[in-house]
């Protein structure tokens, strides 16, 4: 697997692109991670699909792509963080051309529904940063600013997350982190933005899904032997998950679902990382070679100097 591009680190004074892509979003949403930003000695500029709405979305599919397009083709804006999920960013495919980044790479940050953009990233070769969005941030934990703020300044940091409800595998490896959300990874097989984890750190999390889904979809990843060959597995927030009813139970949590399909191979496995939607969503820079360590006592995540 080769290595990934990666974008240059901001600097004092940089621009960050704040495009929704997703659901429709307000500039008074928006104020908690305009204000973080220019905490960094920043500047912001923001799409024109702030305060739009269309239906549930920021707009129509090609007014969203547009938009992205247009932060995408500036080079005066150095990263781009898009502003919210839900869903909506599948739509943008079609309309956007992303070829670009792998002569001008520019950070793209977000999570969730923004594991779209991940996936068409890591099949074109550019590294990418699974972050909280600036929606409902001041929410977040202190280091889930702080970790973001890292990835993007190109600052060496370390994720150290402790044993939850239910242990991992131990042992150790090195490297490139790759995944997101599960629904949409899921969603993205057999297309052209599926991705290939073989021999790389596979990251999972997801929402309120129903637990047979979740089974459904972690047999399709098994069955088609994504499990088979991976450096490491990090599962992080699996929240709200449940049952259609819950006097009849699937009979698994989604940890459980995954260390069953699991069992037979030796690589280290964590469970409850402290990343995706949880009140600590620390950043993960996928497609950068990272150190994972899996003891009884938790995990670490190392992630090295990303200036180039």
């Amino acid at each position: 697997m080769s290595a990934k591009i990666q974008p240059p680190s901001l600097r004092i004074g940089d621009t960050v692109a704040i495009i929704p892509t997703a659901r429709a979003i307000t500039l008074e949403e928006l104020k908690d991670g305009t204000a973080l930003v220019e905490s960094w000695g920043l500047k912001v500029r923001l799409g024109a699909g702030v305060g739009r709405k269309h239906f549930q979305q920021a707009g129509t599919a090609r007014e969203r792509a547009a938009d992205l397009q247009a932060a995408i083709d500036d080079p005066s804006v150095r990263a781009i963080w898009c502003a919210r999920g839900g869903y909506g960013t599948a739509q943008l495919l079609d309309h956007i051309e992303l070829r670009g980044l792998q002569r001008h790479p520019k950070w793209i940050a977000g999570f969730s529904d923004i594991t779209v953009l991940h996936n068409a990233l890591d099949r074109l070769g550019v590294a990418s940063l699974h972050a909280q969005m600036p929606y409902n941030i001041a929410a977040k934990s202190p280091e889930t600013a702080s970790t973001l703020r890292s990835a993007l300044m190109g600052e060496a940091y370390v994720i150290t997350s402790p044993t939850g409800a239910m242990a991992g595998r131990s042992g150790a490896c090195e490297a490139e982190v790759i995944g997101g959300n599960l629904s949409l990874l899921y969603a993205l097989r057999g297309t052209p933005y599926d991705i290939d984890p073989r021999g790389r750190i596979l990251y999972l999390e997801d929402l309120d899904e129903l637990l047979y889904h979740m089974d459904r979809m972690v047999m399709n990843l098994h069955l088609a032997g994504w499990f088979k060959d991976l450096a490491g597995l990090i599962v992080g927030g699996m929240a709200d998950m449940h049952d259609l009813k819950e006097q009849d139970p699937f009979g698994e949590s989604a940890e459980q679902i995954i260390a069953r399909t699991v069992e037979p191979f030796g690589y280290p496995v964590c469970y409850h990382f402290l990343s995706g939607h949880i009140p600590d969503n620390r950043a993960l820079v996928l497609g950068q070679k990272a150190k994972l360590s899996v003891t009884a006592d938790g995990a670490t995540l190392s992630f090295g100097n990303v200036i180039v």
